[in-house]
């Protein structure tokens, strides 16, 4: 197999295992309104780079400038899945290059490593940082790393074994950090059942990587994932609540407060439509009655 071919074989590769790295995640199949302005920016990217500079200081340059349009125009998100936005970007701005490139496999793992470090960065200073001026500062350290990444790679001799490496570790990178996130999510979880808006059955098999994506003692397994991903947005504005300005937080206060609802309201269908509820309820709701 060619450079190029194995380049195109692992862009559509890479474009599959970002997908399914933030599917894992998010449990959201609705990708297109998230991914098409990452993409189309990616491929200007990568058309303007072809015309320009391949270098790795304009690939750092350009793919920070993208990931900066994507965040100014996305929705908000953690920086993790900003890295998969980024390196979806990389892999679109990859293919003019590819095209044309002597190294094909090399463009396509700076690429790659630029615009997910790009992503990462960019999405970071906005989750973490309200100041603009240290937003900015944090913008700039973000294409600094992405020229430097990506000249390390160019550096690599072996531009298969890299670009192959990279296609693989990004998306590990982003699973792994579902199972360290785990413990979070689930001191969260516990104080939502504390407060009485979910039930305590429900805690581990919300926030536990692997039991999330079944069905969860759920009736309904759609409606299960529906649950999840409204519990993990709670836990996700409730982290960023602690590092926003009072007006910030406030909305997403009013915002979670709307969440609860929800998931309340999915727990009391789910309760009216399973066959089988847990024993524990059962007991609860009989002692109700008899009283």
């Amino acid at each position: 197999m060619t450079d190029p071919v194995l380049a195109f074989v692992l862009i559509v590769c890479a474009y599959a295992a970002l997908l399914g790295a933030r599917f894992f995640k998010t449990l959201d199949r609705e990708m297109f309104d998230v991914w098409t302005t990452p993409i189309a920016a990616g491929l200007v990217s990568g058309i303007v780079l072809r015309f320009t500079s391949s270098g790795p200081v304009a690939i750092g340059i350009m793919l920070t400038l993208t990931a900066l349009y994507v965040r100014l125009t996305g929705h908000e998100t953690e920086a993790i899945d900003g890295m998969l936005v980024g390196a979806a970007s990389g892999a679109t701005a990859a293919i003019p290059l590819v095209v044309h490139s002597d190294a094909p496999c090399g463009a396509l793992a700076q690429c790659l490593v630029a615009g997910a470090i790009a992503g990462y960065g960019t999405t970071l200073a906005t989750s973490r940082v309200n100041d603009k001026l240290r937003r900015a500062l944090m913008d700039v350290v973000t294409a600094i790393a992405a020229i430097a990444l990506a000249y390390g790679v160019q550096a690599i001799r072996d531009d298969r074994a890299t670009a192959i490496a990279v296609v693989v570790a990004i998306p590990l990178a982003a699973v792994a950090t579902v199972f360290q996130q785990w413990p979070d999510l689930r001191a969260e979880l516990g104080h939502e059942a504390s407060l009485g808006f979910i039930r305590d059955s429900d805690i581990r098999r919300t926030a536990h990587p692997i039991l999330r994506l079944g069905s969860g003692g759920w009736t309904d397994r759609k409606a299960h994932r529906e649950f999840v991903r409204i519990a993990n947005k709670i836990a996700l504005r409730k982290r960023q609540q602690r590092t926003r300005p009072d007006d910030t937080a406030r909305l997403y206060q009013v915002e979670i407060i709307k969440l609860r609802m929800q998931l309340q309201e999915m727990t009391k269908i789910d309760r009216h439509v399973s066959p089988a509820p847990d024993s524990d309820e059962v007991r609860s709701d009989t002692m109700a009655r008899s009283k």
